[in-house]
C-alpha cells in the first residue's frame, strides 16, 4: 500500500467515526519524518479513542501496524505513527490551541471527499 492510498484508507476510517475537520497534509518535500499527515478533529475522549481504534482496526486489516502510538490514556490528542503516515486525532480545543497544521502553511493540503 503507497503512502498516498495510506492515507486514505485512514481518511475513510476517521470519516466512519465521524471526525472532522479532516486534513491530509504532504509534508515529503518538508520532512524526512513522514509524507503525510492527517489531522482529524474530535468532540471528546470518548469520539477520539474510538476513531484510534478505527485506524488502527482498518490498518491492521490491511496488514499495517502502528510503529508508534501515545495521547490514548488522556484522549485528547493521539498520535500514531504509521511511518509515511503520521495520525493526529485530536480534540477540537486541542487541535484550535496548537495549531500544527499552521507549521506545515507551506506544505500541500490534499483534497478530501466529504
Amino acid at each position: 500500500m503507497t503512502a498516498n492510498e495510506k492515507s486514505q484508507a485512514v481518511v475513510k476510517a476517521l470519516e466512519d467515526k465521524k471526525a472532522s475537520n479532516i486534513e491530509v497534509i504532504d509534508v515529503k518535500e518538508r520532512t524526512s519524518l513522514s509524507e503525510y499527515f492527517v489531522i482529524a478533529s474530535c468532540q471528546s475522549t470518548v469520539q477520539v479513542r474510538a476513531c484510534a481504534d478505527e485506524v488502527e482496526e482498518q490498518l491492521e486489516k490491511a496488514g499495517i501496524d502502528v510503529r508508534h502510538k501515545e495521547g490514548y490514556s488522556t484522549g485528547s490528542w493521539v498520535l500514531m505513527d504509521y511511518g509515511d503516515v503520521v495520525v493526529h486525532v485530536m480534540q477540537q480545543e486541542m487541535r484550535e490551541f496548537y495549531g500544527i497544521e499552521r507549521l506545515w502553511d507551506d506544505a500541500g493540503k490534499i483534497l478530501t471527499e466529504e
